[in-house]
């Protein structure tokens, strides 16, 4: 299934390199303002550190990224931390790394090293959700197929909504987007023809923690 990753909540990871201190927030963002907003928020935050370097990717396909080094040499903060988002293939995500310098000199290799580890701290404390385009279907039967079609959904990854057991059994699904044909197909096969998968509305959604969120 084609679709694409993003932070559903946002973390803060910290690491230290020869006594400099690098503090990663990580939050979920949806355009270039909210991205700028939230690292103006971090600068103010922590005045008093020695940077408060940022990269974000906005966009499905990584249309808008921006990166700052904000005073560290060219090239060694904001474009590495940038690299670990694009690398993850993470979108729609801002990340601050602040730095208290600790006294001793990194070496261009070495800064470059510190935000990255610190970045990948901060992604490894937040939440990370693929989104994925589909269909909120329906899908009425007799109990005769109950059987065979949980076994579809199942085999398929479909999501079951939520279902209703009364004189013929109701269930609410999403289907994958690239999916529906061969679900559609699936269904006919599996119930003779008896049944047809109802697509009510296109949808973005997402599986957290064994949870379907739809957004």
């Amino acid at each position: 299934m084609s679709g694409y990753k993003c932070i559903y909540e946002g973390g803060m990871g910290e690491i230290e390199e020869k006594k400099s201190r690098f503090i990663c927030h990580v939050k979920p963002v949806e355009t270039e303002e909210e991205a700028v907003a939230f690292i103006n928020a971090k600068k103010k935050e922590y005045w008093d550190a020695r940077h408060n370097c940022s990269a974000f990717v906005i966009g499905k396909n990584a249309e808008l990224t921006r990166c700052s080094d904000d005073g560290e040499p060219a090239g060694t903060a904001g474009r590495p931390m940038l690299e670990v988002l694009l690398n993850e293939e993470i979108r729609n995500v801002a990340v601050v790394v602040t730095r208290y310098f600790g006294g001793v000199l990194l070496g261009t290799g070495g800064l470059v090293r510190a935000y990255q580890a610190a970045v990948k701290a901060g992604l490894e404390e937040s939440s990370i959700i693929e989104k994925l385009e589909g269909f909120k279907a329906t899908l009425t039967t007799d109990y005769t197929t109950v059987g065979k079609l949980q076994y579809i959904f199942e085999k398929n990854k479909y999501t079951v909504l939520d279902s209703k057991y009364e004189d013929s059994v109701t269930f609410n699904l999403l289907i994958p987007a690239e999916g529906w044909d061969a679900a559609k197909a699936a269904v006919t096969e599996a119930t003779a023809g008896q049944c047809e998968l109802i697509k009510e509305c296109e949808c973005i959604y997402g599986i957290i923690d064994g949870k379907a969120l739809v957004f």
